[in-house]
């Protein structure tokens, strides 16, 4: 016997096909789903796309059809879709969920669902903690959407990818630091071929001698501390992070990381250092805003809206400046750059549709980012174009997204081993001694 699976407005928001993802089981969305997709339908964010998304394909499914008893076909060996009316909660239930607000339609007509299907497994699925809750207090089978979700295994293998190797040679590793080619073949310290890119710390004499798995040439090639536009790393992850940033064999860069860790300040380093090979650096965060307004709530042009968003970009660029003297070479060019736009902040709304070639472009906070979202812009880059990805996955402000769903951490495992990608997990705070210790202790 079929399953039934009854949805929440957020599993389509996330995912405007999900209901092609539960096999032949069959799908329920309550009308009071379709009343809330329908204040999503007008704009230009990921959200609005999947509402009017799902809104066609449902058209399309029920045109010129009736819903039967079990609704209409999916197509395929799929199940059956059904739109269902409202229905009041039980009596018993009428005084524990007084509010008459969605969230409680939607549940009430999901409870009503499993009483007129006795015997056969009926399930909400959202994505709203706060409503899993409120449906398993009131004896509902509630579940999260669990399609792009990461293991947690695939997490901790993003936090430890670099390999530390100390049972090496002394012949191997001077080879690697002090060489001819700084490079030796993987065979002398791996027992099978690292995938592309995989980093390594090899223990020498006291110290660290970094590399990275070149697979084009089949070995592991020194990692070297790299100065750009005055920013110089200060510790093994972060020489790990700009040589990524530097190298143009790799197009794109994952770096996570907690706060003050040094995410941006290297990825828009390495950009400046470069700006003489790309035609435009661009810089771009997600606004994540309250009350669900987007920027055009705010008075003002483009520039002044994106004002309150991207000042954690221009903090990262004037630390740089600040590497200067004022009126120096490095800094009037940084600001002649920022007038002639090829240093250039743009809303990530805007970024549909446009092809971007030879650009430098900078996401950052991507941790608040969907998969589909993350999808979009990389499929967005042209000939010449190198995209860094910068956030913290244990800080999202998107209130369906976790560590395990959102885009950055889909990115990370879904192109991990490819060699046109590079992922560093950066772990110590630089930004000062008080927001080291803050982020340990607090």
């Amino acid at each position: 016997m079929a399953k039934i699976f009854v949805l929440d407005t957020n599993i389509i928001l996330h995912d405007y096909k999900s209901v092609r993802q539960f096999q032949d089981n069959d799908i329920v969305i309550p009308i009071a789903v379709i009343e809330e997709l329908d204040k999503f339908k007008k704009g230009n964010d990921a959200l609005s796309f999947n509402a009017r998304a799902f809104m066609r394909d449902i058209n399309k499914l029920t045109e010129r059809k009736a819903f039967g008893p079990r609704g209409v076909p999916l197509g395929g060996k799929l199940g059956y879709i059904k739109i269902e009316p409202n229905h009041p909660f039980a009596p018993e239930f009428q005084d524990l969920f007084r509010d008459d607000i969605q969230d409680h339609r939607i549940l009430s007509t999901a409870m009503w669902v499993r009483d007129q299907h006795p015997g056969q497994f009926v399930a909400l699925v959202t994505k709203d903690i706060n409503l899993r809750l409120k449906a398993k207090a009131a004896g509902m089978e509630a579940q999260d959407y669990l399609r792009g979700r990461v293991d947690d295994e695939v997490m901790d293998s993003l936090e430890r990818e670099v390999i530390v190797v100390e049972d090496a040679s002394s012949e191997a590793v001077q080879k690697l630091a002090y060489g001819q080619d700084n490079c030796l073949p993987w065979k002398e310290v791996a027992s099978k071929e690292p995938r592309p890119n995989q980093l390594y710390k090899f223990s020498f004499g006291g110290e660290t001698v970094c590399g990275r798995y070149d697979a084009a040439r089949k070995v592991i090639a020194l990692v070297r501390s790299h100065t750009a536009y005055g920013i110089r790393p200060r510790n093994d992850e972060q020489k790990f992070a700009l040589d990524a940033c530097l190298n143009p064999a790799i197009p794109l860069v994952s770096l996570t990381g907690g706060a003050g860790t040094g995410k941006t300040l290297l990825a828009l380093a390495a950009a400046l250092e470069q700006a003489e090979d790309y035609d435009q650096i661009i810089l771009s965060r997600p606004t994540v805003v309250l009350g669900g307004q987007d920027i055009g709530f705010l008075p003002g042009d483009q520039k002044s809206k994106m004002g309150p968003y991207v000042q954690p970009l221009m903090d990262n660029l004037d630390v740089i400046k600040r590497c200067f003297k004022p009126g120096s070479k490095q800094a009037l060019k940084i600001e002649a750059m920022l007038k002639d736009e090829r240093l250039l902040i743009s809303p990530l709304a805007y970024i549909r549709g446009r092809s971007l070639g030879k650009v430098y472009f900078i996401v950052d906070e991507a941790q608040n980012l969907t998969p589909h979202e993350v999808k979009t812009i990389i499929t967005r880059a042209g000939e010449g174009t190198k995209m860094v990805f910068t956030g913290d996955v244990f800080q999202i402000d998107q209130p369906y997204l976790d560590q395990w769903s959102n885009g950055l951490t889909h990115l990370g495992e879904k192109m991990k081993g490819q060699a046109l990608f590079e992922h560093v997990f950066l772990r110590k705070g630089e930004r000062s001694p008080l927001s080291d210790i803050a982020a340990k202790l607090l």
